[in-house]
């Protein structure tokens, strides 16, 4: 890659087919930097002593993708130096250990990038429109993340 064509990009993307890993992770790597910082959220077998079958996903795609543009604006202010991110978000069912969210960031140096990655979750968490459904062996809920600003204003 010509060292000058590597200007800071955001990869964006939510779907209903299964995350790479490896996939996300190279979109954000650069000539320019020393540090891949990466989250990967997983579905995991319980909640609160229940066995979980698998999770589901809903979005309101179009705010959501507006949504996680403006956490790339964000981090690109508190973190100058950070290249690439990317944030990939899976809809639908997403069965027990596969990947429901994976993000990358890029930077020079290991501090930004991890610090960006945390933001980027954290707030993703907390202002994007994707709901999540916890499905058991005989019930299901709709789960509320406690950083969902939503949620919180209403109690």
């Amino acid at each position: 890659m010509d060292e000058s064509e590597d200007v800071p990009k955001d990869f964006i993307k939510l779907k209903s087919e299964k995350l790479s890993v490896d996939e996300v992770s190279e979109l954000v790597i650069s000539p320019n930097c020393g540090a891949v910082s990466l989250f990967i959220g997983t579905t995991r077998n319980n909640f609160e002593g229940k066995k979980v079958i698998h999770l589901e996903y809903e979005a309101y795609t179009s705010m959501a993708e507006m949504e996680i543009k403006k956490i790339c604006r964000d981090v690109r202010q508190k973190w100058p130096s950070v290249k690439h991110i990317a944030m990939h978000h899976r809809l639908g069912v997403v069965p027990i250990t596969e990947a429901s969210v994976i993000i990358a960031v890029s930077s020079p140096h290991r501090t930004e990038s991890l610090e960006a990655v945390t933001y980027c979750i954290n707030t993703l968490k907390a202002f994007v429109p994707i709901w999540k459904k916890e499905i058991y062996e005989d019930e299901y809920s709709w789960k509320e993340n406690k950083e969902c600003f939503w949620a919180n204003s209403e109690k």
